[in-house]
């Protein structure tokens, strides 16, 4: 019956079926063709959901869509180019920092896309950037919104596996500021290589104090998040419903861009978002379920460890397994699949479970910018209105770059582990 839970589960993917009911229908099918009762089904599919912390996820993505909705993200990228500006490329740092901010508000990648894209991008062609270059850095960048907290892959992986959120959270800063401090630097590269424009002057202290003043309430956000869960103050659900409540008052009381009819459409939105997730989360418990019971998690640890038990080469066969996952399977419906077996895998030989929940996250990231299921490139490359083959040659230094530090947080613990036990005490 194994075989046929995979055989019907990919057939599904193949004629186009979403992910979350591809798993249900094949679980569906195991059950019945196993003579298991469909309370059962019932019962896993449920308690899939069961979990406080699962409500970091509405949370988080309503506090973002609020932020965004209610005029953030304009405040965020005029902060960034007005501090910045006056460097050759200082608009694609600019996107890159506003995309940093940002990722502490939303969580998530495409948002970062979607949100900033659409105005990062015809600003820099506007300015004199190649397009594929706008496409690429833009794309790029918007990964780090799953590594930077709050995070909703990592909320998920924490979750499924019992590990503390708040400490993948922390985990996952020095990665994130590694991925913005690598793309900086290809920034500062191609900006030169290529005679980039600047703005003529630096601006003033008081054109830098109205912008700020501007961005603040965006930044002020950021620090609710990590500073709350960090000196232990909230857990991350009651942070995300602490930044949905700062939301509401900043977006109708402060910038009064907010509307009903706006906030009506925002609160559509992340529902549909939020409950497209939850129904993936629900459905990939049965299917874990189905998977634990036939033992297939204990066959491929087996199988992987007797290729080899060097916990750095296994964890190279694990990143370049991972890659190629994300490159066709989408983020979340991976994680949901793979973690909780490669993490029994990882841990075999040693590596701590949150650097572990890092490196999966990552990997799994960066496929959002890679053909052929490459969402945020996608994404981006709708907005410049090109041709995807320019962005993918444009997005190649960047890609480098964040495999770079992809290899960093792979083989160096303090970089993820290390820090957040140093920051959580």
């Amino acid at each position: 019956m194994i075989a046929t839970l995979f055989i019907v589960f990919i057939v599904c993917l193949a004629i186009g079926i979403p992910v979350a009911f591809s798993l249900g229908i094949a679980s569906c099918v195991y059950f019945i063709g196993a003579g298991m009762p469909l309370s059962t089904f019932a019962q896993r599919f449920f308690s899939g959901m069961d979990s406080f912390t699962l409500l970091c996820i509405p949370g988080f993505t309503f506090a973002g869509n609020l932020m965004n909705v209610g005029g953030i993200s304009d405040k965020l990228l005029d902060f960034a180019e007005t501090c910045l500006g006056h460097f050759r490329g200082g608009l694609a740092y600019a996107n890159v920092a506003a995309s940093m901010v940002f990722a502490g508000i939303s969580g998530t990648a495409l948002s970062d896309t979607v949100a900033l894209g659409g105005i990062e991008i015809p600003m820099m062609v506007n300015q004199g950037y190649d397009v594929p270059f706008s496409v690429a850095v833009t794309a790029a960048s918007s990964c780090m919104g799953p590594i930077i907290p709050p995070s909703v892959n990592m909320i998920i992986a924490a979750t499924m596996t019992g590990l503390s959120v708040s400490k993948m959270f922390m985990a996952g800063i020095v990665p994130g500021i590694l991925m913005g401090a690598g793309m900086c630097f290809v920034c500062w590269y191609e900006s030169v290589k290529r005679n980039y424009p600047k703005r003529d002057k630096r601006a003033t202290i008081k054109e830098m104090f109205h912008a700020g003043r501007e961005a603040i309430w965006a930044i002020i956000m950021t620090f609710i998040i990590l500073f709350g869960i960090m000196g232990g103050v909230m857990t991350p659900t009651e942070a995300s419903i602490v930044c949905v409540t700062y939301g509401l008052i900043v977006s109708f009381l402060i910038y009064r861009k907010m509307t009903l009819k706006s906030f009506y459409g925002c609160l559509k939105t992340t529902l549909s978002s939020a409950a497209a997730i939850m129904a993936l989360v629900a459905f990939a418990n049965v299917f874990a379920y189905i998977m634990t019971k036939e033992r297939i998690p204990n066959m491929i640890a087996d199988a992987m460890l007797s290729i080899t038990r060097n916990k750095y080469l296994l964890l190279l066969l694990i990143n370049l397994f991972l890659i190629f996952v994300g490159m066709f399977m989408e983020t979340i419906a991976a994680e949901l699949i793979l973690f909780p077996v490669l993490l029994q895998v990882a841990t075999s030989v040693g590596v701590d479970p949150i650097q572990f929940g890092v490196i999966v996250v990552m990997n799994l990231v960066l496929g959002l910018t890679t053909p052929p299921v490459g969402v945020c490139l996608f994404a981006a490359t709708a907005i410049g209105g090109n041709k995807l083959a320019e962005n993918v040659k444009a997005l190649v230094p960047f890609l480098i770059s964040n495999f770079t530090v992809l290899a960093l947080v792979t083989y160096v613990p303090a970089l993820t582990v290390g820090a957040a036990n140093l920051i959580m005490g």
